[in-house]
Formats: C-alpha cells, structure tokens, sequence
C-alpha cells in the first residue's frame, strides 16, 4: 500500500523555496546596482530612471533590445576582467586553495 503523500509539508516546502528565491533575487538586483554604479544615485534618481525604462519599454521594444545587447557586453566585459584577474593570480603563484 502507498503512502499518502503529505502535501501540506510539500506545500510549506515549495513555500519556503520560493521565499529563498525570492531572496536571492533581491540580493543580485542589488548587487546588480553596485556593478553598474548605479548605487551612486540617489533612490529618487534611480527610481525614477527605472520607472523611465519600464514605460520606455512598453512602446518601444527595440530599445529593450539595444539594453539587452549593451547588458550582456556588461557581463562579457566583468567576466573577461575576472579571467584576467584569475590568470595574474595563478602567475604570481595565488590560488584559491
């Protein structure tokens, strides 16, 4: 015979999940903010600019497509300063072990 499953246990499980997630998400937008330099706005400023973006964005979907490919030159950019940093470090004989 089965075992009924305890979906109130599930349920508080998938809870608690998304509530880590919802966390995470948080932690990377603001991290995301620090990349860019943004923090260096005032919250106004940067409310104000984001709130542009999102209206912008509902009319004009070429822009999100110019952000999108200027965002992941971003990222490109900060991974290959990350490989140049690691490769100066196995140089000079500092590892992370």
């Amino acid at each position: 015979m089965r075992k009924p499953r305890d979906i109130d246990a599930e349920l508080k499980a998938l809870q608690e999940k998304a509530k880590q997630l919802k966390v995470q998400r948080t932690l990377q937008l603001g991290e995301l903010v620090e990349a860019t330099g943004a923090d260096s706005l005032s919250i106004e400023a940067l409310a104000g600019v984001l709130l542009a973006a999102v209206e912008q964005a509902d009319g004009k979907p070429e822009a999100v497509a110019r952000w999108t490919e200027r965002g992941t030159a971003f990222f490109l950019a900060g991974a290959k300063k990350n490989v140049r940093k690691g490769s100066e470090n196995d140089q000079n004989g500092i590892t992370d072990a």
